[in-house]
């Protein structure tokens, strides 16, 4: 009898434990929004490649591209500028949609408490780096660009980990170093950057949806 009762007790204390876990934590993130988010990228890299005729896999592209003449300069930040807000429309679009469902699915609230502390401390880190980006995009520092959006986009991803899976932690953890690698090797850094970006999204958005989402 009183084994019976332990085993009660530590039932009560795991299900209020898992209750709170879910009342603190972020976790109607949907890993099929990671795939989407990298296939994205990935698209958004074909065009630049189709773009740039295929220079941009070049080890020198970035520094080719910063000795081309001023109208030319401009006219190629202006596509990737564009290109990459585009990217990230899509992907954000690709979130919402698969972040509701899945919440649908769980029969629980998209935008609770636990969310919006969530998109806050993604936000601050990723706001940030992309404002940075554009400082270095104004100074001409073009090499630096894909560094700094990785670096920046893991911070943010470790930020933002502790209120939501912790998987996304080292995904984050795996985004910076690859951020630091680029900064070292600029002539790679739009390689580096669909690493970071496409395979390493659709990968983390893979284990995800299997580990927490599949039934």
């Amino acid at each position: 009898m009183e084994e019976q009762n332990k085993k009660e007790y530590l039932d009560s204390l795991n299900e209020i434990r898992s209750l709170m876990e879910k009342s603190s934590r972020f976790l109607s993130l949907s890993g099929l929004s990671g795939v989407v988010a990298g296939l994205t990228a990935i698209a958004g890299a074909a065009l630049a490649y189709y773009y740039f005729n295929g220079k941009i896999f070049e080890q020198n592209f970035i520094y080719d591209l910063l000795r081309s003449d001023y109208l030319e300069l401009t006219n190629s930040i202006t596509f990737l500028l564009t290109d990459a807000i585009f990217v990230l429309i899509i992907a954000i679009m690709g979130a919402i949609y698969f972040t509701n469902r899945k919440a649908q699915k769980d029969e629980a609230k998209v935008w609770d408490l636990a969310a919006k502390r969530t998109l806050i401390n993604l936000a601050i880190p990723l706001v940030t780096g992309g404002l940075f980006s554009l400082v270095l995009a104004y100074h001409l520092q073009i090499s630096l660009i894909a560094p700094a959006t990785l670096i920046f986009y893991g911070l943010a991803l470790i930020n933002a980990g502790k209120y939501t899976v912790k998987d996304i932690r080292y995904l984050g953890i795996l985004e910076i170093i690859l951020g630091l690698i680029a900064s070292f090797f600029t002539g790679y850094g739009l390689i580096l950057w669909i690493i970071g970006f496409g395979i390493l999204h659709i990968f983390y958005g893979i284990i995800m949806y299997v580990k927490y989402e599949r039934r």
